[in-house]
């Protein structure tokens, strides 16, 4: 490695938008030593309607950028760019680096009583199937029905997660996968915890809800731990975030929903990288 990386240094954590800022909870919340560095590609979201290649790209934009801050780790904490870029950056990148999905996936198969999954996402990561192959990896006869979700994610972005409206917008997407039989649900991207309450109000008690988010947490837990990466120092850890665009406005929905008072969000140019 170019720098020398110290177990104070901070993990990264990127994602399309607010959406990784569940991660980031998560994070805070199991792993609370831990320095974090977030940035948020506010100029670019959504994600889940752009090609593969430009996921690819703005991925090794962020990356390059989060190195700059000496990330000893880094975490893609959005379902798409875990699903379109996670393996491509991992095979040119000397940190460990999680996504959302297999941690996601493996819950999910712990879970189901009956073998079937629903999972609901951005468009990029339904077509991708990625899910569905890390699920079948860990068990072929399970049955995953999967439906994407495009407007989950600026109905979350604009503030309407407890509004009416989006309660109708769950009923749209979501009234087909209720007839069926799954027991268990993953929220395949990760603006959608912050509809969890909605969703499962919308579907019962029978239908389980898996949180990617926390589990990615654990995984980090576990990697750092394996790796002797943990930061052992117990001072309050510290916490920066960076966008590509909005920083107020980000600023405001990271306050809201993040443990810890978020007063200020740089922007960055992520094309200078």
């Amino acid at each position: 490695m170019s720098q020398e990386i110290t177990n104070t240094a901070p993990i990264g954590v990127f994602d399309s938008g607010v959406g990784g800022l569940t991660v980031a909870r998560e994070i805070m919340r199991q792993l609370p030593n831990e320095n974090i560095v977030y940035f948020g590609d506010t100029a670019r979201v959504p994600y889940g309607s752009k090609s593969k290649d430009n996921i690819i790209r703005f991925s090794r934009q962020i990356i390059r950028f989060l190195k700059t801050k000496n990330v000893k780790a880094v975490v893609i904490a959005c379902n798409t760019a875990s699903a379109l870029a996670l393996e491509t950056v991992q095979k040119e990148t000397d940190l460990p680096i999680l996504g959302v999905i297999v941690p996601g996936a493996r819950a999910a198969v712990q879970e189901t009583r009956n073998n079937c999954i629903g999972i609901v996402g951005t468009e990029a990561t339904i077509r991708s199937e990625t899910y569905n192959k890390e699920i079948h990896k860990l068990n072929p006869d399970i049955k995953v029905i999967g439906k994407p979700c495009p407007l989950f994610v600026p109905l979350v972005e604009e503030g309407f997660a407890k509004h009416s409206i989006t309660k109708e917008v769950i009923d749209i997407y979501l009234s087909e996968m209720k007839k069926t039989d799954i027991d268990t649900m993953i929220l395949g991207c990760t603006h959608y915890p912050l509809l969890r309450s909605s969703i499962r109000e919308y579907f019962g008690e029978s239908v389980h809800i898996v949180n990617p988010a926390y589990e990615t947490a654990m995984d980090l837990k576990k990697v750092l731990a394996e790796n002797g990466m943990a930061n052992p120092s117990e001072g309050e850890a510290s916490y920066e975030f960076y966008v590509s665009d909005a920083a107020e406005k980000f600023t405001k929905f990271a306050d809201s929903i993040l443990p810890y008072d978020v007063t200020t969000t740089k922007e960055v140019n992520i094309e200078e990288y």
